[in-house]
This record gives C-alpha cells, sequence and structure tokens, in this order.
C-alpha cells in the first residue's frame, strides 16, 4: 500500500449499498443500538466481556455483508493515537493501581496486573467506539442518520435546542472526514512531488509521522475552511433557512424487527452491566 492512500483507511463517512437486513432498519434503531453497545462497552470492568462485545460487532459486520477486514482497516490511523494512550496509562497511572502484585517498577512507573487490564480495556473501548461510527455510517445514507437524529433529539426543541441544525452540523461532519482525507493525499502527492517526505516512519514513532505530516496542516486547514465556505454558499442560493418551514422527504417507521432489536440491545446493556464477569487480576 502506497503511503499516499489515506482515503482507503478511511471508512466513517463511507456508505456501501449491500441491501442487508442490517441496511434495512431504521435508523433510530441502529442509533439507539449503537448508543446501548456504547453503554454496555462502558459499564463492564471485564477485558472479556468487552472481547465479546468485539466479536458481536463483527458478526454484524458480516450480518450487514461488509467485510470485517476493509471495517479494520478503517482502525488504522487511529493505531498511533491508541498506542500514545496506552503508553501513557502505563507510565503515569501505575502509582494509583491498588493491585498487591507488581511486575516492575521504577521511580513514578508501576507495572501491575490491574493496570495492564486497564490499558487493554482501554484500548477495546476505544476500537469498539470507532468500530460502531464506522459500522453505523457504513449502513446508512447520510440523510437517514440526520433524519434520525433529528427525530430522537425533536422533544428536545421545547427547551430551545436547535436540533434540526445539530443534525445537521453532525452530519456535514461524519461526510467531510472522506472528503479531508482525499484532499490530505492530493496534497501530500503534490509536495511530494516538489522533494517532500511523507513514507517510510514507523507506526510505533508517531512522533516522526506526525512531523513529516506538519507541512501538511496549513494547506490542508486553508482548503478545508475553502470547502465550508463554498457549502454555505451553495446553500444559501438554494435559501437555506434551517428548521423553519422544512418538510422531510424521508417518513421514518419502526417495525417488528426495529422494536426487537432495540430491545436485545437494551438486554445486551443489562447483561454486561450487571453481570459479575471474571478479571484476569
Amino acid at each position: 500500500m502506497s503511503e499516499f492512500e489515506y482515503l482507503r483507511n478511511v471508512t466513517v463517512g463511507q456508505y456501501i449499498p449491500t441491501e442487508s437486513i442490517v441496511h434495512r432498519l431504521d435508523p433510530r434503531t441502529k442509533l439507539l443500538a449503537a448508543l446501548f453497545v456504547a453503554l454496555a462497552a462502558t459499564s463492564t470492568r471485564s477485558v472479556l466481556a468487552t472481547l465479546l462485545l468485539v466479536g458481536l460487532l463483527m458478526g454484524v459486520t458480516r450480518l450487514a455483508r461488509i467485510e470485517v477486514r476493509y471495517v479494520l482497516r478503517g482502525l488504522l490511523p487511529a493505531a498511533p493515537f491508541i498506542v500514545v494512550l496506552m503508553l501513557m496509562q502505563l507510565l503515569f497511572q501505575g502509582r494509583f493501581s491498588v493491585c498487591e502484585t507488581v511486575y516492575w517498577e521504577w521511580g513514578f512507573v508501576r507495572i501491575t496486573p490491574c493496570l495492564i487490564e486497564l490499558v487493554i480495556l482501554g484500548a477495546l473501548r476505544l476500537v469498539i467506539f470507532l468500530f460502531l461510527v464506522s459500522l453505523l455510517t457504513l449502513t446508512t445514507t447520510a440523510s437517514h442518520i440526520m433524519h434520525g437524529i433529528e427525530t430522537l433529539l425533536a422533544p428536545l426543541q421545547r427547551i430551545g435546542l436547535p436540533v434540526h441544525e445539530f443534525a445537521l452540523a453532525n452530519i456535514i461532519a461524519l461526510r467531510f472526514i472522506p472528503t479531508i482525507a482525499e484532499e490530505m493525499e492530493r496534497i501530500a502527492k503534490a509536495q511530494a512531488s516538489r522533494g517532500g517526505d511523507f513514507g517510510g516512519e514507523p507506526w510505533w514513532r508517531p512522533d516522526r509521522m506526525a512531523r513529516a505530516r506538519l507541512p501538511l496542516i496549513v494547506p490542508l486547514f486553508v482548503n478545508t475552511l475553502r470547502r465550508a465556505e463554498e457549502l454555505i454558499v451553495a446553500m444559501e442560493a438554494r435559501c437555506y433557512l434551517g428548521r423553519k418551514g422544512r418538510t422531510k422527504y424521508v417518513d421514518l417507521h419502526f417495525t417488528g424487527l426495529d422494536w426487537l432489536v432495540i430491545a436485545l440491545s437494551i438486554l445486551l446493556w443489562v447483561v454486561l452491566w450487571r453481570t459479575p464477569w471474571p478479571t484476569f487480576t
């Protein structure tokens, strides 16, 4: 794989129409199911239970007729960030560990079984969150996600929350992710043709990777702001006025399968929350 293929590893904001049973679910169902799975991941302190959640998400991915490898490839851009977080936890959280067994101790660094389990658990939770966002956008169009968010948050309009604008901002942010990745790929190729060096850094050296890509930040932000301005002009040219007076082309309806998926998601959350799962410490 070329070091310039940034868009290839971006799955958030992409949509793959496979017409599976997951695609046919109501977007509100998928949003609520993702919420309860995220709650389940944060409610348990067991690595085993968290691994079961990862396996469940892989099973849902196969049910959606999407390659698991494709979704996992979307985690590659976040790998350096996850590694840095794990190292920070290992270095600075050991002194707060209550385990009696200590594997290694030097100064303020204290490696214990509890700390190792906590580091693994934190990394798995990040993987689950990224997996959920990728799976949601891969199986639901941006317009359906927007309508789902707007419908779920509709009761908050009574307290003055601009629900429509909030949903629109979230969808624009998701849709801009692959656009920004494509823009970054184009800028990197343009600068490499002028002698820039953007390859060869090992993945375990995020500092070198960040330093090598530092020249991309300024033109990337300038182009992103230009695209945002063009989007604003296009919306104003179409007389966009927000929620006022707008109607919906998409009419959402729950089916029996939707209610079943929501009930199973709530049950999964309760089971992982209340079950005394075994730990490795």
